[in-house]
């Protein structure tokens, strides 16, 4: 299993206390001087000089009677709520039933936390040249990492292993009596892949290959060699961590 270096975050509001009396949680950000209030402090000092907390208050704009927008969000982010509150959260319905986090909001919110990811990841793809297994990580890390559910995805490539594209399979178990070889390999054959890579996460965070992962990775590397298409790799994607096939010689 090779572990991926870890990536640097802003830590959240730590320091942030539960304690302080109810009338400073009911303050509003326009009564706080202009130095402390999110959206000047970021026209002043830049995105990167505000914390996770108040970085999600510009993006809620308002909280509720009881709370204001930064109180909000430096509960959300405290304690590394970030990761643990939002990170993993890709449904509108996951939002909404936090406490002050209407529909409107909770969009506004599930937006940003999609381009995050998309930010994470986004290089032009036929500049992208696969030869290794954390290549490939590095290119799904983003996306795949803080999944809630297993998505199973094939990556198309070109004679020279760069990407023509990416479709995902399925979402839910994997098996090879769910992910049956001709959903593999009609995309790649659709858009004249010479290679592919498949790939898919463990939301539990180990990305070690369990016996249907093996049983499944055989299945398609067969069929893969019957169609002239080869599989290069098989990567499981965990939290900051992946397996590679390949890498391990399991293919």
């Amino acid at each position: 299993m090779t572990a991926l270096r870890g990536i640097t975050y802003r830590p959240g509001d730590s320091d942030f206390s539960d304690t302080k009396a109810d009338f400073t949680q009911r303050r509003i950000i326009k009564d706080l001087p202009l130095e402390e209030r999110p959206r000047e402090k970021l026209l002043a000092l830049g995105a990167e000089a505000l914390s996770d907390g108040e970085l999600l208050a510009i993006l809620l704009r308002t909280g509720t009677a009881a709370k204001s927008a930064l109180t909000l969000g430096k509960e959300l982010t405290k304690d590394g709520g970030l990761y643990k509150r939002l990170a993993r959260i890709s449904r509108v319905q996951e939002l909404t039933q936090i406490k002050g986090l209407g529909q409107a909001k909770a969009a506004t919110v599930l937006a940003a936390l999609e381009l995050g990811r998309r930010l994470a990841s986004a290089r032009p793809l036929d500049k992208l040249h696969f030869g290794d297994g954390e290549t490939v990580a590095n290119f799904l890390m983003p996306r795949l990492r803080y999944a809630a559910k297993e998505q199973f995805l094939v990556i198309l490539l070109d004679a020279k292993n760069k990407v023509i594209g990416t479709e995902v399979i399925c979402e839910g178990g994997m098996s090879a009596a769910i992910i049956h070889p001709r959903d593999v390999f009609c995309p790649a054959i659709l858009q004249h892949a010479s290679a592919v890579v498949v790939a898919h996460n463990h939301p539990s965070g180990d990305p070690h290959p369990s016996n249907e992962d093996r049983e499944l990775t055989e299945v398609l590397v067969a069929a893969g060699k019957s169609m002239l298409i080869p599989v290069l790799d098989h990567v499981i994607i965990g939290d900051g961590t992946y397996y590679s096939f390949d890498e391990d010689g399991a293919l």
